[in-house]
């Protein structure tokens, strides 16, 4: 169902802390006129945690209005299974595409919990579901095992896998074929989990450098991918921003030096300043110097 480029979109704040609606809707149709496939909508780097409710409904319609016939999936991560399932149900209501399900990322959940909180979800939702298995992050690990359990519910059609292991991909091709749509959630190993066959990534530098994200996956997917390498290892050094605890921050002072777009974020983040800040952009300049001419893949 889902496959391609389809960005974890970072949500944009006014100086005051308040949504900005109109910066959002010109961010999100770059990656949409980029070629990207669809958009998630506050997940980690969109801040979800740090939104109301009310304000991730308000995200998920602002991206509506922009994707068109594309798919929009609202992230859902609260600490209670209950709060999930009344988010799910309000998604639902609003017409999303589709759920990006965390467990819980407060109580580390056991393998029957994990099983069991995302079973109730998909029913309150009763929308299609990419599990979030993100063991790093949220210390669950949604291993191919649970997997293998929920494969019963035709709700749950995709993995957002980001274990940072890039065997894992080969792992659950292995024990469930072609059940589940695996797509990668690690940007500097999305060459590597392409290669052996996820068929999506959910990329956040796309946000601020769609083209070349577009453009590395239709090559690695026409198999081209000599040139879908060189692109990469150009994009490398920017990928690794995503791998941190200020992904962020990092990502929005990347799309503010890219795009033009702002680095307002929610408290208790503050954007990157100090050496901090300089290390990130004098790796986004430096990449910027140096961005490759693309070649459009077949």
């Amino acid at each position: 169902m889902w496959t391609g480029v389809i960005p974890a979109v970072t949500t944009k704040f006014t100086p005051d802390g308040d949504l900005d609606h109109a910066e959002m809707e010109r961010c999100f149709a770059l990656q949409l006129d980029a070629g990207c496939d669809g958009i998630i909508v506050c997940g980690s780097l969109g801040e979800g945690p740090m939104l109301s409710q009310d304000e991730r409904l308000a995200v998920l319609k602002t991206a509506q209005g922009v994707a068109g016939r594309k798919p929009v999936l609202l992230t859902v991560s609260e600490a209670g299974t209950r709060e999930a399932c009344a988010l799910a149900a309000k998604a639902a209501k609003a017409g999303a595409s589709g759920l990006m399900v965390v467990p819980s990322p407060i109580y580390h959940t056991d393998e029957a919990e994990t099983v069991a909180t995302l079973r109730a979800v998909a029913a309150a939702g009763d929308l299609p579901v990419m599990i979030y298995s993100n063991r790093v992050a949220y210390r669950v690990d949604v291993t191919p095992r649970i997997m293998e359990a929920l494969a019963d519910d035709a709700r749950f059609v995709a993995i957002k896998e980001s274990s940072d292991d890039i065997r894992r991909t080969t792992e659950i091709f292995n024990l469930l074929g072609d059940r589940y749509a695996v797509l990668t959630g690690v940007d500097n190993l999305a060459f590597e989990a392409l290669s052996v066959g996820a068929v999506g990534w959910v990329a956040g530098l796309v946000c601020a450098f769609p083209e070349e994200t577009v453009a590395i996956y239709r090559l690695v997917k026409a198999g081209r991918l000599a040139e879908a390498l060189e692109i990469y290892r150009w994009f490398r050094p920017l990928l690794d921003l995503d791998v941190s605890t200020y992904l962020v921050q990092n990502i929005k002072l990347a799309e503010a030096l890219a795009i033009g777009s702002t680095e307002h974020v929610r408290a208790p983040r503050r954007p990157l300043a100090g050496a901090r800040r300089a290390e990130v952009e004098a790796v986004v300049r430096h990449a910027l110097e140096r961005r490759p001419a693309l070649k459009r893949a077949a």
